[in-house]
């Protein structure tokens, strides 16, 4: 990754126009600025560390080749966000023998109906947040891909629900109407597996004991 750095106060407009008329060093500025926001949404994708960097690169090579064809019309984060979302899915879709993974560290999706307590203390209270990240990570690894990329980019990188529209290129109503069947599948499956880690809220459904059981 490029490490020079200019004035702080240099718009991403500005830094385009100047990549755009042949600025190396204004390129190298763009890839310092988002460089830390791209590798950590693809660590959320594989768990490789050089797997990442070599992706990051390709996603930057992909970035400069394609800055013209960027409009202003949207935020250039999430300009930059779709390129390496597509370019994420499409490395490991090619990696038949791999299956796309989520990387969660020691918390679990921030919804109040999914379990988690990211302020617990207690070496107890570790294990079961050790335990609740990785039944999450096996939870949306399982998932379709359309419901595992919406929970990453809500849920994990906190994007807006006008921001995810613009990086995935679908309606607003189409990324309400995903992410609340994302999510449920999401409460499903932990039903399911896990029914011992469903938080107990009030006047919420429990889940059915096995058939047989008392």
């Amino acid at each position: 990754m490029f490490a020079l750095k200019l004035q702080p106060e240099a718009s991403d407009q500005d830094l385009i126009a100047a990549v755009l008329d042949g600025s190396e060093v204004a390129f190298a500025a763009l890839v310092d600025r988002y460089q830390d926001r791209v590798f950590r949404l693809l660590s959320r994708y594989c768990r490789d560390q050089v797997e990442c960097e070599d992706l990051a690169q390709e996603v930057f090579l992909k970035v400069f080749r394609k800055l013209h064809t960027f409009q202003h019309e949207s935020a250039f984060y999430t300009w930059v966000y779709r390129i390496a979302v597509n370019a994420a899915t499409d490395h490991l879709s090619r990696a038949s023998s791999r299956r796309l993974r989520l990387v969660e560290d020691d918390s679990t999706l921030d919804d109040p109906g999914l379990p988690g307590d990211r302020e617990a203390a207690s070496p107890a209270a570790g294990m079961m947040s050790r335990e609740l990240a990785q039944v999450t990570r096996e939870i949306v690894d399982s998932l379709p891909e359309k419901f595992r990329t919406i929970l990453v980019l809500r849920e994990f990188e906190d994007l807006s629900y006008t921001a995810i529209a613009e990086v995935l290129q679908i309606q607003l109503g189409t990324v309400e109407s995903r992410l609340f069947r994302a999510r449920q599948r999401f409460k499903e499956a932990l039903e399911r597996r896990h029914p011992d880690l469903v938080p107990d809220v009030p006047g919420a459904p429990r889940a059915r004991p096995a058939r047989g059981a008392k």
